[in-house]
Order: structure tokens, then sequence, then C-alpha cells
């Protein structure tokens, strides 16, 4: 019996986080460290998100979505280009 073919993965939750992160504080027109500035990180942590070197807390998830202006959930949400 000839085997299903797998469903195309998803992005894990760090590298949606990752790129919904970058998505949004590109679209508001802010550099790494003004989002950092703004919800009070240092400005290497920004990038460590964005690379997926780092984790982040439910705390810092809501900081960084209040700045963006956005619900937390949108920080998880699968981005519109890795959607299948």
């Amino acid at each position: 019996m000839p085997s299903k073919p797998s469903p195309p993965s998803l992005p894990n939750a760090r590298n949606r986080v990752a790129a919904n992160i970058r998505h949004l504080r590109k679209s508001k027109g802010l550099s790494q460290e003004q989002l950092a500035e703004l919800a009070e990180f240092h400005r290497t942590y920004v990038s460590q998100l964005e690379r997926c070197v780092t984790n982040i807390s439910i705390d810092g998830l809501e900081r960084l979505a209040e700045v963006l202006g956005v619900d937390v959930s949108e920080l998880l949400r699968v981005p519109a280009q890795e959607k299948r």
C-alpha cells in the first residue's frame, strides 16, 4: 500500500515569532534598536529574537505586541508567506 505524502510542515513557534516581529517592526518603520528601546529590552535582544537565537517569555511577547500595536496572538500566527 503506498504511503500518503506528509503534509507540509509549518514553521515552529520560534520561527513564527521571529518572522512576525521582523515584519511588524519593519512595517512600523522601526529599527531593532528603536523597538528594543520602546519595549524596554536591550538593543541586541531584538536581533537575537529575529535570528531565533533566544526564546522570549509570554510577558516579553506582550510587551512587544503592545509596542507594535497588535494582539499577542499576531506574534504567534503563521506568516502569510508560510501558510500552505
